[in-house]
């Protein structure tokens, strides 16, 4: 398959969804600078996790998986080996960079029960309920809008269904001179959120009790402390009297 058939349209960011001009344009030097970022870091061997998520997955075979944050490819290509061909694993991506690495990476295996697209975290082009995994390492706390991610991570799982996610979120609230600079945020510390704030947007989404699978003590990074985790919870199934039949 060729770049362009593994690549959805990229969403552009939508002034409506914003409070103020202010945050808009915030959200959308974040996004460039995010792009820029990774589409130079697709090329090199830097590692840019903070967690296993994949180790804790447990995909079997015929899933249906996505990965948030996809990168260079690797775990999808993972996932894709593990569920086989019976299965399916998405990439999610803004960067285009990313994108076509992770492309011809695939092409260059022979690995062709994947797709990789570029999208924005908090809207994405699938449909509800396709998903059984949903993992991410260290994607979410990029977000400019993290309730919409895990509302979409929500939507995107099948009731029985479960994320992983490894990430950071910071021991105290981030200085606005920080949290307002696009280029603190891609560089993956300063767009993260307390843990408390991190679980009250898990558990808005709809998500109940996630586990925490492991936690690090603080470190510096960047200019805040920081720790580093990777959590799971299944999408509930929904209560008898509210299923159609």
């Amino acid at each position: 398959m060729r770049f362009k058939e593994f690549v959805c349209t990229f969403a552009p960011v939508k002034r409506h969804i914003f409070k103020s001009d202010n945050d808009f344009y915030i959200c959308k030097m974040t996004y460039t600078e995010i792009n820029k970022r990774y589409s130079e870091l697709a090329e090199t061997s830097c590692c840019l996790s903070c967690g296993g998520a994949l180790s804790y997955a447990n995909a079997v075979p015929g899933e249906i998986c996505l990965d948030l944050g996809s990168g260079r490819g690797t775990d999808v290509i993972r996932l894709a080996g593990t569920v086989g061909n019976e299965g399916f694993a998405y990439g999610i991506d803004i960067s285009e960079g990313m994108i076509r690495k992770a492309v011809n990476t695939a092409e260059k295996l022979g690995v062709t029960n994947v797709r990789f697209m570029q999208s924005t975290l908090e809207k994405i082009d699938l449909q509800s309920g396709i998903a059984d995994l949903v993992i991410s390492n260290c994607t979410i706390n990029h977000s400019s809008d993290k309730r919409s991610v895990w509302n979409e991570i929500f939507r995107i799982l099948r009731e029985g269904g479960r994320f992983v996610v490894s990430d950071i979120y910071s021991i105290e609230p981030i200085p606005e001179e920080f949290r307002n600079d696009p280029v603190a945020i891609s560089e993956c510390w300063a767009g993260s959120v307390t843990r408390e704030e991190y679980l009250a947007h898990i558990a808005d989404a709809g998500f109940h009790a996630p586990e925490v699978i492991e936690e690090s003590s603080p470190y510096e990074k960047g200019k805040v402390m920081v720790s580093s985790w990777t959590i799971s919870a299944t999408k509930p199934y929904k209560k008898t009297e509210d299923r159609n039949y």
